[in-house]
């Protein structure tokens, strides 16, 4: 039985019951695909759930705010997926008369769409016959064919790509895309693949060769930076002090609180004698709440201090484009984890 053949039929006895996986709605699987990117599905699935019962149809995503959006995107990181969401959105009113499209070539030209989520909205609504590659993907096709090159290398992308499209059914592109990105998850696991159970395991290259463990091959990423943040906690008549991230780094548009950098971790005394700290804050008393806390991003290890500060100048605040919020408004403020996790117990 040849390779699509099997997958399609372990798919068809084994495939978990999704919600996604029961309609046709472009709409509604352009919601789970881009949710689940970087995400498990254990993970996502209430996040799919809360956006398609706040915003059933592409018109109500389009109408709601972008503060809204990313207050409910909490949580699942990589917040410029929702941003991206929210104007794909908007896009899609405005120059597709509210209809999301169902076509390769008009999905792939949305704001963050890519190859892989085109191939599969396509696929799963329309039955276009487009391969999907994702991680997944990947991983079976690097074992089950033997191919050692790198899976994040251009060349990778480009082989893989054409090996998943000359293996893929075309007569049902939809059910054979879900099935091999469902084996790679559940049967052809990045750690302890469940290989005696496996119905490719006669054919599979790396089972034969040993080389389970090996396949894929990765390029090495690039080392992750490390920042050092300082957060200042100022509170005044059940009110605190704010700040709105803007564009250019991470957390675009999230809310936080009043934030001093360092290139290296330094005590409360040095950052209170710092001339940037003097020039915005003045002469404060402060106190340190909690950290060093560490927050892993992509690429990014952040070392996050909390220190409560008395004693604070409202010029200042103004001065920095800082604003007093009350506790209840501040809690329906979209806000990175990190702080979010933070404010939770000290509001509370």
């Amino acid at each position: 039985m040849i390779f699509s053949e099997e997958v399609i039929n372990w798919y068809l006895k084994n495939k978990r019951d999704l919600p996604w996986r029961d309609t046709n709605d472009a709409y509604i699987i352009w919601l789970s695909e881009i949710i689940m990117q970087q995400t498990r599905v254990e993970q996502g699935m209430p996040y799919f759930n809360r956006f398609l019962e706040n915003y059933p149809t592409v018109s109500h995503f389009a109408s709601a705010t972008e503060d809204e959006i990313l207050k409910l995107w909490q949580g699942l990181g990589y917040y410029s997926r929702g941003r991206n969401m929210h104007y794909t959105a908007n896009l899609v009113m405005d120059e597709h008369g509210g209809y999301f499209p169902t076509s390769y070539d008009k999905l792939i030209k949305l704001k963050g769409v890519g190859e892989y989520t085109a191939a599969a909205i396509a696929s799963f609504s329309v039955g276009e016959a487009k391969a999907v590659v994702d991680g997944n993907v990947f991983r079976l096709l690097s074992r089950y064919f033997g191919v050692d090159i790198p899976i994040n290398s251009t060349k990778g992308k480009k082989t893989f790509g054409e090996l998943a499209d000359e293996i893929m059914d075309r007569e049902q592109p939809g059910i054979y895309n879900q099935a091999v990105m469902e084996f790679g998850a559940l049967q052809c696991k990045p750690f302890n693949p469940d290989c005696p159970t496996c119905p490719l395991r006669p054919g599979c290259y790396a089972f034969r060769n040993r080389k389970v463990k090996e396949l894929p091959v990765k390029l090495k990423q690039v080392a992750s930076k490390d920042r050092y943040f300082y957060y200042f906690v100022v509170s005044k008549n059940n009110r605190l002090l704010v700040n709105k991230r803007g564009a250019n780094d991470i957390w675009q548009n999230l809310y936080e609180l009043p934030l001093f950098e360092t290139s290296q971790a330094v005590s409360i005394e040095e950052l209170l004698a710092s001339p940037e700290v003097r020039s915005n804050f003045g002469d404060v008393l402060a106190k340190k709440i909690t950290g060093p806390i560490k927050h892993v991003l992509s690429h990014q290890n952040l070392h996050a201090t909390f220190i409560e500060i008395q004693d604070f100048e409202e010029r200042f605040a103004s001065k920095m484009n800082w604003q007093y919020v009350d506790y209840e408004e501040v809690r329906n403020l979209a806000q990175p984890k990190l702080i979010f996790s933070f404010l939770n117990k000290f509001l509370n």
